[in-house]
C-alpha cells in the first residue's frame, strides 16, 4: 500500500520547450492540476512559450468543459523570443476554484468557499500575443480533489483558513 501511495504521488517530469519548432509554442507545468484548496494555492502553475514576437506581451486564456473560459496568466515577451507567464495565486483561488479571498482580524488570507470549482476536463489553453496576434496551444487537465486534498483543506477549514459558505 505505501509502495502505491508512493508511485500515485509522483509526477511526470517538467515539460521542456522543443528548440527544433520554428513557429510559436507554448507548454504548461504541471500538465495536471489538482482542485484542492490547499492543493491549488501550493501549485506552481507556469507557462512557457517560444516563437514569439520580441516586445510584444501575450495573454493565456483557458477554454474547458461546459463552456469553461478561465483568464489565467499574461506575460511580456523577451527579447529572445519567450516568455514565462506563472499564474498568480488569486487568479488560482478566484477563477479557478471560484472563491473570494478575504482577511482575518490578524490581516492573514481566508479563503471563502461559496461554489464549486470550474469543471474538472481537459482545458485548452491558448496563448496569444496582443500586438501581432500569433497564437499557441497546449492542453491542461484539472483533476478532482484526492483523499489527502480533502484532508489538507479539512484542516484549512479547522484552522480557519478556508471557510465554506453557501450562496444565498
Amino acid at each position: 500500500m505505501a509502495c502505491f501511495i508512493m508511485l500515485s504521488s509522483c509526477s511526470s517530469p517538467p515539460k521542456k520547450l522543443d528548440p527544433s519548432v520554428s513557429g510559436s509554442q507554448v507548454i504548461v507545468n504541471p500538465e495536471t492540476i489538482r482542485l484542492g484548496v490547499v492543493k491549488m494555492r501550493d501549485t506552481n502553475i507556469v507557462f512557457e512559450g517560444s516563437g514569439f514576437k520580441p516586445g510584444d506581451s501575450v495573454l493565456i486564456a483557458l477554454t474547458g468543459p461546459s463552456d469553461t473560459k478561465v483568464i489565467a496568466a499574461e506575460a511580456p515577451i523577451q527579447q529572445d523570443g519567450t516568455f514565462k507567464a506563472v499564474v498568480p495565486v488569486l487568479t488560482k483561488i478566484m477563477e479557478f476554484l471560484r472563491a473570494d479571498v478575504t482577511f482575518n482580524e490578524k490581516f492573514q488570507n481566508i479563503v471563502v468557499i461559496s461554489q464549486p470549482p470550474i469543471p474538472k476536463g481537459v482545458y485548452m489553453a491558448k496563448v496569444e500575443s496582443m500586438i501581432s496576434k500569433q497564437t499557441a496551444e497546449t492542453k491542461l487537465t484539472m483533476k478532482g480533489k484526492t483523499v489527502i486534498d480533502s484532508l489538507k483543506d479539512w484542516i484549512g477549514g479547522l484552522t480557519g483558513k478556508i471557510q465554506y459558505k453557501k450562496e444565498k
